[in-house]
Parts: structure tokens; sequence; C-alpha cells
């Protein structure tokens, strides 16, 4: 993506330059130099401000939009060429003429903004698109998702295979806390920049960094949920609340720790498994280990087989604000 400040400089050059042409040809169309000066500002600035409004409007938007004039164009030409009006006089030519095509034009152009791909090839029957599948879809990483670090891992198993778009303000943030005075937000905001400099270097990642000027909004939530909104990207984060503001606004929002959950073993009461049991529990007779998804299972009277893999049965399941706990028995010979 092109940098802000690159967009607004070219934008500076540009109104100079429509300046420039217009002390250049303002002698000979008004008269004056200045007049045609400020002619040639005036223009500059209302190009520069119609660039502002379309902001929003990506290549593919455009390239539909001129199909579809093109297609109205071609159906306004064709309906004239039928000579429907050879009894009118000339002005009504032209007058109902303009009406047609700017009419059909106008027509065309909003329908073919509206349709799909499917659509398009039913115009075209030797064309076909690829289908874009839902992963094909870029996604757009929150801070939250870079500085749990589990990102990388989760690429490598391949279920994640859009392109990755990080935000310029998501950067910023990054960065203040690897400046930060405290140790503990340092380390993680350090992290989380290493672990991205190492996900650009290979060639089979793509990481852009996406240089966003979103006007009017402060809140780094609200950028990124508008942000997808405009590059029709998908969301991932870890923080729920921002999950379900994205969600109630049309964005496909992906949890981290939704995933996490649903990958949870499902144990119930009764269940048996076998366990590891790698360090010693609050009473004195229990042990702990743990499932591979890193929840705690609480054996008990089992402080004698600390060290061993022993076969258990669950006995009761305790849901804690940090997740779920487990409670076993050792299984009787």
């Amino acid at each position: 993506m092109t940098p802000l400040r690159t967009v607004n400089l070219l934008r500076s050059l540009f109104v100079i330059f429509a300046c420039f042409v217009g002390v250049s040809v303002g002698p000979d169309l008004f008269g004056s130099l200045w007049v045609g000066a400020g002619a040639g500002l005036c223009f500059g600035l209302v190009v520069v401000l119609a660039d502002r409004l379309l902001k929003g409007v990506t290549l593919r938007t455009f390239s539909s939009a001129t199909f579809g004039l093109l297609l109205g164009l071609l159906f306004s030409r064709l309906l004239l060429a039928s000579n429907v009006l050879r009894n009118a006089s000339g002005d009504m030519q032209w007058i109902v003429s303009l009406g047609v095509y700017c009419t059909i034009g106008y027509l065309g152009m909003m329908l073919a903004m509206r349709s799909g791909r499917d659509e398009f090839s039913l115009i075209i029957p030797y064309v076909r698109f690829r289908q874009s599948a839902v992963q094909d879809i870029p996604l757009i990483v929150d801070s939250n998702i870079l500085i749990d670090g589990r990102l990388e891992r989760l690429r490598k198993t391949g279920f994640i295979a859009s392109a990755l778009i990080i935000p310029r303000f998501v950067l910023d943030e990054l960065q203040m806390l690897a400046d930060s005075g405290d140790s503990l937000r340092r380390e993680r905001g350090r992290r989380a920049l290493t672990l991205l400099e190492e996900m650009r270097q290979r060639d089979s990642t793509s990481v852009t960094v996406h240089e966003s000027a979103l006007d009017g909004e402060t809140k780094v939530d609200a950028k990124l949920v508008q942000l997808a909104q405009l590059l029709g990207a998908r969301l991932l984060t870890n923080d729920s609340n921002l999950c379900k503001i994205a969600r109630l606004q049309n964005v496909i929002a992906l949890n981290l720790n939704e995933l996490s959950e649903a990958l949870r073993p499902q144990l119930a009461s009764g269940d048996e498994l076998e366990l590891a049991l790698v360090k010693e529990g609050k009473e004195s007779h229990q042990a702990v280990g743990y499932l591979p998804d890193g929840t705690m299972v609480v054996v008990n009277q089992a402080r004698t087989r600390l060290g061993q893999t022993v076969t258990i049965h669950v006995s009761s399941v305790v849901h804690t604000t940090a997740g779920r706990l487990f409670f076993a028995e050792l299984k009787k010979p």
C-alpha cells in the first residue's frame, strides 16, 4: 500500500502542476496570469477532493463500473441506430440521444457494480472466474494476536492460508508497547515485533503493512472494523467484544480463543483416559496432570504415582474464570 505521506506529496505536486498549467494558459484564455493561476489551483483542488471522496472505491469496483458503462453505451447505440427519431428535429434528436446515453449507461454501470462473478460468466460464457473461497479473503490481524504468539504455529498447520494485513496503527501500538517503561509490556511488544519480522522474511507468508488513514476514528477497535469493511477482509482477534461488534456490522471475525475452546477434548464425568502426573496438588494426596490443550486435571489419591502415566476416570468438572478444571480418580485394577 502507498504510504500516506507519499499520497499527500503526490496530491500537492498535482495541485502545483495544475496551477502552473493555469499560469501558462491564463493570458491566452482569461487575459490574466493571476486568473489562470486561480483557475488551475481550483481545478487541482477539485480533482484532489474527488480523489478523497473515492477513497473507498477499489479497482475491482472501477473495472465493473467501466464494463457496465460500455455495455450501456453499446445498447444505447443499438437503440438509436434504429432511427426511431428520424422524424424529430435536430435539437430534439440531440436531447433524446443524450438522455438515452446517460440513462442506459448509468443503469448498466450500477447493475455491473452489484453483480458478482457468476453473473459476468453469463454475459461472457467462455470466461470463467475462479471462485474465491473464504480462506482466500485477506485477514486483518489485531495486535493481541501478535502478542499472543500462537499465530505462527497456526499458520504452519495450514488452517490459515490467507494474506495477512497489519494496519499501521497496530504497528504503532506494538511499538508503544516495545518502548514502554514496564518490563513486562516491553517484552510482549518486542516479542510481537520479532514474530512479525520473522513471518515477513518467509516466502510462504504474505504479510502486508496497510498504511490506513481512517478519518473520524480514534479507537483502535473501530478502525479495525472500518478497515475490514473497506477492504472486504476478515478480522483475526482474541477480543470477544470486538468480535461481537464486528459481526453486528457484517464483518467476518475469527476469535482464536473460540477456536481453542472448540478443539478442547470433550470430557465428561465417567470418561477414562491416560494421563501423565507431573506435579503435586494442593492436598497431600493429590497429583496434577495436563491435557494436550493445557487443561488441568487433579487426581485424588495419586501422590505416590507422581511421575508416572496412569489410567484415570473423570469424577467431576468445575467451570472457573480461567476455564475448566477436571477432578479424577485412579482407575482401580
